[in-house]
């Protein structure tokens, strides 16, 4: 396949076009980017520095790609971007590579959706299959499981993690890492429940749905601590894999608190 590249975009020498890469018109493409097989970049799109975008990604006008990330301590370190296949980035969006003071990359993974005007800050690590709705922020260091879904214009704090298959409502400004699985609501974020409709739309069983609710409810209750309750609910929930995807999420533990119930909706 043949690449259809616009006279007016400007392609840097050191740049790599796979097959069938399409370039509209005044896009920029920088001399360290590869783009795989298929990658389109509608036009007006900015794509710097050492980034790689995988196979039939679209990115959309206006969106800024790979350039300095806009942390204060960057030096001009070698840091990357790595965005994986099948994604869509639309119009806007920005996306910043590592630094020396993370992991120096950014990594997205594949078959992901970031709506107009989101953000994905330096050295972040976005799983597959997430969704970023319209100005969504993810600062920092933060890591976002598989399947994750933040609404529009909801907020991540640096260094935060949030647990494959949950859900950031829309508007939200989330401080603490969420439970995988888990529902977070509001300003400040509490955990308002569990992803349920994202479970079932995921196909989970009614059997595996309502052994996690009731591990949820175990694991918020008042009585006791946290820690207490991890270890009653991991022994009473042995052989449940969703369960202790959870229960790992919460001992391994990070830079951020433990997002928990409002105390009107612990119960």
């Amino acid at each position: 396949m043949s690449k259809l590249i616009h006279p007016s975009a400007v392609i840097e020498d050191g740049a790599r076009l796979g097959e069938g890469v399409r370039i509209g018109p005044f896009c920029h493409v920088g001399p360290d980017v590869v783009l795989g097989d298929e990658v389109e970049l509608v036009s007006h799109v900015a794509v710097y520095g050492r980034t790689t975008i995988g196979a039939r990604t679209r990115i959309f006008p206006f969106a800024s790609i790979g350039h300095q990330p806009q942390d204060l301590k960057y030096r001009g370190e070698p840091s990357t971007l790595v965005v994986g296949t099948d994604c869509l980035l639309r119009e806007g969006v920005t996306m910043n590579p590592g630094t020396a003071g993370g992991t120096m990359a950014t990594i997205v993974g594949n078959h992901c959706a970031f709506l107009a005007n989101s953000h994905v800050g330096h050295d972040a690590k976005i799983g597959d299959h997430v969704v970023l709705s319209n100005n969504v922020m993810i600062a920092g260091h933060v890591t976002l499981g598989d399947y994750v879904i933040c609404g529009g214009g909801a907020a991540v704090i640096q260094f935060a993690r949030v647990g494959s298959h949950a859900f950031v409502g829309g508007l939200s400004g989330l401080e603490n890492d969420l439970i995988p699985y888990g529902l977070a609501m509001g300003n400040r974020a509490h955990l308002a429940g569990l992803n349920l409709v994202g479970l079932r739309r995921r196909g989970f069983s009614r059997e595996a749905i309502h052994d996690v609710r009731r591990a949820y409810r175990l694991l918020f209750a008042a009585e006791g601590t946290l820690k207490e309750r991890v270890e009653d609910v991991a022994a009473e929930f042995a052989e449940h894999p969703q369960v202790h995807e959870i229960l790992d999420f919460i001992r391994d533990g990070g830079d951020r608190s433990i997002c928990t119930p409002a105390a009107e909706t612990r119960a």
